[in-house]
């Protein structure tokens, strides 16, 4: 069976105390609770949840969408952005099966980046592994007004941001992320081809701007 793996990378630095953390534990609920309801994401998405603070770390290894538990997260450091791209990009070549003249590998990863604030570390580095590794749809995502889309921009070109990290904005972003998942494995199930671009997602609700 192909999988489609979806990487989600998830800061928990200290400035997401308080709200903007609790929003995230239940936009992940939504999240998984709609995949889990979802036909074409339980035959074929594989979710991995990495967060990055002062240390990275993977939270949740590829797992089929059924067996993910809700992982506690607590926020607090700095933002390690560059070491996460560089652990996703190690965590990409070890567990997505690559095609061969046997079999045909896993699906290209969809990867989701949630961020809101600048690197605090040697952010190249991690841009420079990451390209090195085959992905799929990349978007990413600065949540609130101190995030940095700059730097984003580097990493792909399918940057949207949130104007606030309160838990509307930030549980309409990832109600987005579960419906790209859904949608991305409709259009695999359906037509044998993965989702490249922005263009193949489901058009982003009112809380997130594409930013250009």
């Amino acid at each position: 069976m192909r999988r489609l793996p979806v990487y989600l990378l998830l800061d928990t630095s200290g400035s997401m105390y308080g709200e903007p953390i609790e929003a995230v534990k239940n936009g992940l609920n939504v999240l998984l609770s709609a995949l889990k309801s979802d036909p074409y994401a339980l035959e074929t998405a594989y979710i991995s949840i990495i967060t990055f603070d002062s240390k990275v770390e993977q939270i949740v290894p590829l797992t089929e969408i059924n067996a993910v538990t809700e992982p506690s997260l607590t926020a607090s450091g700095c933002t390690e952005m560059g070491h996460a791209l560089s652990k996703v990009a190690e965590c990409i070549s070890t567990e997505v099966v690559k095609t061969s003249a046997e079999q045909k590998g896993d699906w290209k990863p969809m990867v989701f980046i949630m961020t809101d604030g600048g690197p605090t570390d040697d952010v190249d580095k991690g841009i420079q592994d990451f390209k090195a590794v085959k992905t799929g749809v990349v978007v990413a995502c600065a949540a609130g007004t101190s995030a940095d889309t700059k730097v984003l921009k580097k990493i792909t070109e399918n940057v949207v941001s949130l104007d606030s990290t309160d838990s509307e904005s930030i549980k309409a972003f990832f109600k987005w992320v579960s419906a790209s998942v859904s949608s991305g494995s409709q259009k695999i199930e359906e037509s044998g081809a993965e989702s490249s671009g922005m263009d193949d997602l489901p058009p982003p609700p009112d809380e997130i701007n594409v930013v250009v």
